[in-house]
């Protein structure tokens, strides 16, 4: 496909769109669905029959998850909770009908939780079809593709990325034009492009949201990869528990093939690039690289040491480029308006947009995409909307197992890759956990660990062996059973087993322990000596002797 080509279906799709009195987008996401979307969509498919100024189709996640099922009417924009057979009603006799939006029923969309984002990433999630190409072309999608493949050599490419200041949104935040320009320079007759979709954390469903809304920004993302490092064949490594995700992407890879934006000869150049899927089967190890590689390989899932790196070392040892869905997702972006645009948001060492995930006991749960460097209060006060009623926020896990919990009083920290270090914690991936008075710290800390021993891939003992015990310290504490010490035992052991551990997984897998120790430390000197859960989850034993003996 050329550029004019392209230029065709933006017009012929506009076209359609423009014949139309009103779209009406159904939100589905996996979360709205969930909550009855589809049957949803069926009643509005069924109102539109034999109107055809009505058009209804699917679409991505839309944002507020606890609002759902949401529909979106454009052109007018309105967006509405449609929970009830009385609301649809309402939206069909007012807006469809008789053109005026019932304003009594629409999400405030100058509320905070729409007003502080800034969407790069989620720009077209929601407000298209993830099902219809066309819909993403119309919106901008491949522009940036034909512009890297028929305007831009492959340094020039890399070097809008090292502009941007991009880092990998997996977790670690490495520099992604570092990384390029690596795997740019690696010998090797073969090299491939890997996405890393394997999103494990408990609590995060960023690259779900993207995946399911906008399946094609992704592909595009890869095929501008694979053009900068000289790749010509991608995986997609999406985990089984996301089928909608894995239904999407495959249409998305049909039709990205059927019109010659994946494929052989890509925008009439010389430039070739074919992406496959590999599903998951579930292990939270594989989200580390080394062992994404095996398996894809078709190799037991287990990391194995480093050096040599994937950039120079991965695939059936070709040099492969590793990144995940949103740090891919962010790349049409960075090309199409430069990295100098993209590096004016956020910090100067966190640039850009983040995508967070926000769940547990606040007002408004769902996907946000916020700059780099907005305070975790901003972003739990104001776009979450805060406590529920008649609670208190008590802290803030961020990142998964990796993180770490923060208490409330921290909560004025920028959230960006530096500051939350210091503080114990780390912005992950971009899962955040908030915390009311009524969560026992200690409890946490035992749910995560139960997390980390039971994804444990059993490589390395520290791991295999430290999480188990780890657990079980928990365990006793939260049943009225530790002394102290067995709180000595318990802070020893997360320092060896993050010290000792093989991978990130069991390195990072203390995180919790030492966070909570950190910050909560009462609450596990009120289990242990006192004999009681400040917060009355835990099922203490008071008849078992207090032995407080260190």
């Amino acid at each position: 496909m050329n550029r004019d080509e392209l230029t065709a279906i933006v017009n012929a799709e506009q076209q359609r769109q423009h014949a139309c009195r009103y779209r009406v987008k159904v939100c589905e996401g996996a979360g709205c669905i969930s909550r009855g979307a589809t049957a949803l969509r069926a009643v509005f498919q069924s109102i539109a029959v034999g109107k055809p100024e009505i058009d209804v189709t699917g679409a991505g996640c839309m944002g507020p998850c606890s609002e759902g099922p949401l529909i979106r009417v454009e052109p007018d924009g309105t967006l509405y909770p449609a929970r009830t057979p009385r609301a649809v009603d309402e939206i069909v006799r007012s807006h469809l009908e008789a053109g005026t939006p019932a304003r009594a029923l629409a999400l405030d969309t100058a509320r905070p939780f729409f007003a502080a984002q800034q969407p790069v990433v989620l720009a077209s999630c929601g407000r298209i079809d993830p099902e219809r190409i066309e819909e993403t072309i119309a919106a901008g999608g491949y522009t940036a593709l034909l512009r890297a493949v028929t305007e831009m050599t492959p340094a020039v490419v890399i070097e809008q990325i090292r502009t941007s200041g991009l880092r990998g949104r997996g977790g670690a935040g490495f520099p992604t034009g570092l990384k390029w320009s690596t795997v740019a320079k690696a010998r090797g007759e073969r090299k491939y492009v890997v996405c890393n979709a394997d999103e494990g954390d408990p609590g995060a469903f960023m690259d779900r949201t993207v995946l399911e809304g906008d399946p094609h920004r992704v592909l595009e993302g890869m095929a501008i990869a694979a053009y900068a490092v000289g790749a010509s064949h991608g995986y997609i490594y999406v985990r089984g528990e996301y089928p909608l995700a894995i239904h999407r992407l495959q249409i998305a890879i049909r039709q990205a093939e059927a019109m010659r934006l994946l494929g052989a000869r890509i925008a009439d150049s010389a430039f070739s690039f074919r992406v496959d899927l590999r599903i998951g089967a579930g292990a939270y190890v594989c989200g580390e690289e080394t062992a994404l590689i095996a398996s894809i390989e078709g190799k037991r899932g287990w990391p194995r040491p480093r050096p040599p790196y994937p950039a120079e070392s991965g695939l059936w040892g070709a040099p492969t480029l590793i990144n995940n869905v949103e740090t891919l997702a962010a790349v049409p972006a960075i090309i199409e308006r430069g990295g100098a645009w993209y590096a004016a948001i956020g910090t100067e060492k966190s640039r850009g947009t983040k995508v967070f995930s926000i769940g547990g006991a606040v007002r408004s749960t769902g996907v946000v995409e916020v700059p780099m460097g907005m305070p975790l209060r901003q972003i739990v006060e104001e776009i979450a909307g805060g406590p529920l009623p008649g609670r208190t926020i008590k802290a803030i896990q961020t990142g998964g197992p990796p993180g770490g919990c923060l208490p409330a009083h921290l909560l004025d920290v920028p959230v960006d890759y530096d500051s939350m270090i210091g503080l114990g914690s780390s912005m992950g991936s971009g899962g955040m956990i908030i915390m009311d008075d009524h969560t026992c710290m200690v409890d946490v800390a035992r749910y995560f660990m139960e997390f980390c021993m039971d994804e444990s891939c059993g490589k390395c003992i520290p791991c295999r062996a430290g999480t188990v015990q780890l657990h079980g310290l928990l365990k006793k504490i939260t049943e009225g059973e530790a002394t102290l010490a067995d709180l000595a035992s318990l802070e020893e052991l997360s320092d060896m087993v993050k010290h000792a551990s093989l991978c990130g997984l069991g390195q990072a897998a203390p995180n919790p322990i030492l966070a909570t120790l950190r910050y909560f430390r009462d609450e596990y000197l009120a289990h242990i000596v006192e004999r009681r859960c400040p917060a009355g989850v835990c099922p203490m034993r008071p008849t078992v002797p207090v032995g407080v003996s260190a």
